[in-house]
């Protein structure tokens, strides 16, 4: 044997185990640092989500009251066209009244989703193909 190969280890190749224990603790305290980070984003999306659902129904308790707001704002329209015109014209009115506006807030509706359709992204879509071209020297 050479006295190479009866020493017990050199400095460098000391210095190699040291530096592989070091990337394998690196790499398993990163893995557990993003775990326990996934862990905390779910958490706090849960609580967010939690809130978010009671916002939304204090919101359709909102909603709810104001539909009855309306509907007792509607009743005392009837009731006051009744002083000057028989009760069943003063409803029948109202009711065409409100149908003309319901009408007209459908035909906005349909005309906000005409120009909402197809659902893509077009102009994200156009750079993307722009920065496509472009990096493949097409397009300058």
């Amino acid at each position: 044997m050479t006295a190479a190969q009866d020493t017990p280890a050199t400095p460098g190749h000391g210095q190699d185990e040291t530096l592989g224990a070091l990337v394998h603790d690196m790499t398993q305290q990163m893995s557990t640092l993003v775990r326990d980070e996934i862990r905390l984003a779910q958490a706090e999306m849960t609580e967010k989500g939690k809130r978010a659902g009671v916002g939304i129904g204090m919101f359709s308790a909102a909603g709810l009251l104001a539909f009855f707001g309306v509907a007792t704002l509607i009743a005392t329209a009837i009731l006051a066209l009744a002083l000057a015109l028989p009760p069943w014209l003063s409803a029948l009115l109202v009711g065409v009244v409100l149908f003309i506006g319901a009408g007209v807030v459908a035909l906005v509706g349909r005309n906000n989703v005409r120009r909402a359709t197809p659902p893509k992204p077009e102009e994200a879509i156009e750079g993307l193909k722009e920065d496509v071209a472009t990096v493949k020297g097409k397009h300058v």
